[in-house]
């Protein structure tokens, strides 16, 4: 994000209110925009550029230029690194890199060993979303990163597909009935073993804590901007498992609001369809039209889940642990990268 880049002056963290539900969510709609992907690093590199130029104060006020500069820096690099996040794994590719996913799971006649192979897809996918977007602070040497791959990718594939294995044994219900519940168990199994992906994948942070830094107030950035320091240069509190519990807690409650949709509108939608003269008469469009229901449904939900919650988390330092009590910065609030 356009944090870790040279200079002591500190870009607004927004155009909108962050405060506010629906500000996060204008936020949102701006890194999960899919038109940040086709800058290419030429792009990225003259965004960055004009950010450089604004925090050393070549350029004097924000601009609508700048703030789309500052669009494609934070939907491209992450706040801890300052590195760009790998392409299909950025929150701006969430829905297209899902809907490949999606296609494969969508495929009739997949069998036993097909389902199995596109559900741990699906669950790669998540993990490496969740990796590449999660806070930094606790970073996994190659033997945790391999242990908790399997074990997310283990246990979400054992639910999603113990879920899915649930309709067909329904026999007492009625055919309407099990259609409806054929259309949503498989995206519940795939928004209840989502969540249980994140809690595994991140389980080092809630294990080992994230950094927490003191919330400033304007007469300390004043002070920073003076010595030439950047925000970015105050010194972590500390680690709080505290606080990578909540983050990690949130993304996945984030995850299932993301899922719950998409798992309920478009099946719903399409039985619905299924009805009509059209559909009845040109039965290979089905799948096209599915696809077509996810994909507008995702795109709609993604910035309004995403944006439940906060992605820099401010809480009372006397929340978490003793030693972080009494010393917290304005209000006596701590803030910390809760990840995405």
């Amino acid at each position: 994000m356009s944090a870790s880049l040279p200079g002591s002056r500190e870009l607004p963290e927004s155009q909108y209110d962050l405060n506010t539900y629906w500000g996060r969510v204008r936020h949102t709609a701006g890194i999960t925009d899919p038109s940040t992907l086709f800058v290419g690093q030429t792009g990225l590199e003259r965004a960055k550029h004009l950010i450089t130029s604004y925090k050393q104060g070549e350029i004097k006020q924000m601009t609508p230029e700048l703030w789309k500069a500052k669009k494609i820096v934070d939907s491209t690099l992450h706040p801890d690194t300052g590195e760009p996040v790998f392409l299909p794994f950025r929150m701006s590719c969430f829905v297209l890199s899902n809907l490949v996913v999606t296609v494969g799971m969508l495929t009739p006649g997949l069998g036993n060993r097909g389902t199995i192979a596109w559900q741990v897809a699906n669950q790669s996918l998540n993990v490496a979303i969740n990796y590449s977007n999660a806070n930094k602070s606790s970073p996994l040497s190659y033997a945790k990163l391999a242990q908790s791959y399997f074990l997310a990718v283990g246990a979400s594939c054992s639910v999603a597909v113990g879920l899915n294995s649930i309709v067909p044994r329904l026999k007492s219900l009625a055919p309407s009935t099990r259609l409806i519940l054929g259309r949503l168990v498989p995206f519940a199994a795939v928004a209840s073993a989502g969540a249980l992906n994140v809690f595994l994948m991140r389980g080092e942070e809630m294990r080992t804590g994230i950094d927490v830094f003191p919330v400033l107030s304007e007469a300390d950035k004043a002070k920073l901007a003076s010595e030439g320091k950047a925000e970015s240069e105050v010194p972590s509190l500390g680690r709080s498992k505290k606080a990578a519990t909540l983050a990690v807690a949130e993304t996945a409650l984030s995850r299932v609001l993301n899922s719950s949709p998409i798992m309920v509108i478009p099946p719903l939608v399409l039985v619905r369809l299924q009805r009509s003269e059209w559909l009845k008469k040109n039965p290979r469009y089905t799948t096209p039209v599915n696809l077509g229901l996810i994909l507008v449904t995702s795109y709609a939900v993604l910035p309004l889940a995403l944006a439940a919650f906060p992605q820099r988390q401010k809480v009372n330092a006397d929340s978490l642990e003793e030693e972080f009590h009494g010393k917290g910065g304005e209000g006596g609030l701590v803030v910390f990268n809760r990840g995405i």
